[in-house]
């Protein structure tokens, strides 16, 4: 039998090969929030934490925070907000209406998408990979509500995600940022 550092190696080495053998976060198609492409092997060699967002929710302040993490990191991490209206109706804007308000109350300067569901018969390719462990190797989860966070390695593999009330610049998210 093989000692246990050599077999934990081999398994972190399988484990490796698997997740390269999967498509990355930069195989995924989104449009920012204008209905232009985004191109996400633009991204590559950064952290990207994406995040389904809301207008009129009570967790709508993480914008703020968002904000600040984006401006402190911005360097290494992208940040992706995903508007999606299918937590108690709190994002019903319009495009245009969603735009305003990230800019006017939030002065956000991240990249906002579409809006899209991250849940159900209609998921967003994006979550589909985000959510199923059979598309990103690492772990399966289910979005329970807005500000949801998931954060992507610089090689475009899921590191984990965050619920709702991980705030963004909790040691959780920003650890792998230092």
């Amino acid at each position: 039998m093989l000692p246990k550092s050599i077999q934990k190696s081999k398994l972190s080495t399988s484990r490796n090969e698997h997740l390269k053998s999967l498509p990355t976060l930069y195989a995924v198609s989104i449009n920012t929030i204008t209905q232009k492409a985004i191109d996400l092997n633009n991204f590559k060699g950064k952290h990207v934490l994406i995040v389904n967002v809301a207008s009129k929710c009570g967790f709508t302040p993480q914008y703020k925070d968002l904000q600040a993490l984006y401006e402190q990191y911005k360097e290494k991490l992208v940040i992706i907000g995903v508007p999606c209206n299918q937590f108690g109706g709190q994002e019903s804007g319009t495009p245009e209406d969603i735009n305003a308000f990230c800019e006017l109350n939030y002065g956000v300067t991240f990249l906002v998408t579409e809006k899209i569901d991250v849940k159900g018969k209609n998921q967003h390719p994006l979550y589909q990979w985000l959510t199923n462990k059979e598309e990103n190797g690492v772990k399966s989860s289910s979005v329970k509500w807005n500000f949801q966070k998931y954060l992507i390695d610089p090689e475009g593999q899921l590191i984990d995600y965050f619920y709702t009330l991980t705030k963004p610049s909790s040691s959780k998210i920003t650890k792998y940022l230092k």
